[in-house]
């Protein structure tokens, strides 16, 4: 299984960026092999369309769940016809999110914004 997490940087001990569609990073988990990649995350910079680009990145990447603290309307569109399953982040760094969900402790997100169509945030 892999598990992907929004990241303003790549530090796995850093906390979870707030902004799905527009974090400059994406850290993949392989709860198989343990490790660790990086993703850049190409559509942090775009006029618009970010958390969809974002998202189709990760199912391109193989990701099969998301942990985030908010997400877009649009995206969980991509998201849920790529069979990723979003949940809602806590507090606290990657590594103790990864964690969090491994013992069951992170609630399926379930609450999606409309997004901030053109005002990049």
């Amino acid at each position: 299984m892999k598990i992907t997490i929004p990241m303003n940087e790549q530090n796995a001990e850093s906390g979870v960026c707030p902004s799905f569609g527009r974090a400059p990073y994406f850290l993949l988990y392989d709860t198989n092999t343990k490790e660790i990649k990086w993703i850049a995350n190409s559509a942090a910079e775009s006029s618009g369309g970010a958390g969809i680009a974002a998202a189709q990145l990760l199912a391109d990447s193989g990701a099969d769940e998301l942990i985030t603290p908010r997400c877009g309307e649009n995206a969980e569109k991509v998201l849920s016809g790529a069979k990723i399953k979003a949940y809602r982040a806590m507090d606290g760094t990657a590594k103790e999110n990864l964690e969090a969900l491994a013992a069951g402790k992170l609630s399926p997100l379930s609450e999606f914004h409309a997004g901030f169509h053109g005002h990049g945030g």
